[in-house]
């Protein structure tokens, strides 16, 4: 005589595609989250930048970085009201820095315009931000 066991799992503990799918949808919330948390840092303190610097816009290194420090501020702000420590905010700030950081000699020799430095450095900071999630994937739902 066989007696069948039942077993129940958790659809953490559960294999396949369905767990699969969920962390990547939980990685993929997180990355949205963040973006939201990035584009409020630029819409929140950029009249702040435009007060205390009037022709800020004018100097393009200096407004990149000023950009990318906007959207650091937001989105490590996000970060910790997620729980999140220093070390993996810290890695998500240069994700905003090391784009521009790379572009902007191209800019000094007159290689790139402003617009170009400007697109390139924001359309770059995606590979970054998800490479430093990758890094802490445990911290992103991986």
């Amino acid at each position: 005589m066989s007696t069948e066991q039942t077993t129940t799992t958790t659809d953490r503990e559960r294999p396949g595609p369905t767990n699969r799918a969920r962390r990547v949808l939980r990685f993929t919330r997180h990355a949205l989250e963040m973006a939201v948390a990035m584009v409020a840092g630029m819409v929140v303190l950029e009249p702040v930048w435009s007060f205390a610097w009037p022709g800020l816009a004018d100097v393009v290194t200096a407004h990149v970085l000023v950009m990318a420090t906007n959207m650091s501020l937001g989105m490590a702000l996000w970060m910790r009201v997620r729980g999140h420590g220093w070390a993996g905010m810290a890695e998500m700030s240069a994700a905003m820095y090391v784009p521009f950081a790379v572009l902007l000699p191209f800019y000094w020799a007159g290689a790139l315009s402003g617009m170009a430095l400007m697109t390139a450095g924001h359309v770059l900071m995606l590979p970054a931000m998800v490479f430093a999630m990758l890094r802490r994937g445990h911290e992103y739902g991986c």
